[in-house]
């Protein structure tokens, strides 16, 4: 019987993670080298972020093209009248439940990256913030970017 439980020092093809955590290692990533790929995510926030995008776009496809299929296979109840407000169904889910939808989806986007930014411990910087980095010196630096004459 063979030995399956050693590994020649020639086989590179397992290498350990050095044991960090995602967190740790989003932390190590200069994404300045990080190949962006939407079908196969470099690391682990990307991957969360990416299930995310695609979580909200399904989602979006529901809220869009739900009525507008819905009105094709059943036309007699989704042309009804309403009796609330007098016009047919399918126009007020269009009309109403298509902004309303999109308004909830970006509520819901915004949580969840809040949530994954947390887990990952990734900082947002406000662009108040990025003006009052210090140059070193007390006076303003000019909005245009010029110098003063």
């Amino acid at each position: 019987m063979t030995d399956n439980n050693t590994h020649s020092a020639d086989d590179e093809s397992f290498e350990t993670d050095g044991g960090v955590s995602d967190v740790e290692r989003e932390k190590q990533i200069d994404y300045l080298d990080v190949e962006i790929n939407l079908l196969k995510p470099a690391t682990p926030f990307m991957r969360d972020h990416n299930r995310i995008i695609l979580r909200g776009f399904a989602i979006w496809a529901v809220i869009v093209f739900g009525p507008i299929t819905l009105t094709r296979l059943f036309p007699g109840v989704m042309t009804t009248t309403m009796p609330v407000l007098g016009f047919p169904f399918h126009y007020f889910l269009i009309a109403v439940g298509a902004p309303g939808g999109a308004l909830l989806l970006s509520v819901w986007y915004v949580r969840k990256r809040d949530e994954i930014d947390e887990k990952y411990d990734i900082e947002q910087i406000a662009a108040t913030d990025l003006e009052r980095t210090d140059t070193g010196s007390q006076e303003p630096a000019a909005t245009d970017g010029g110098l003063d004459q």
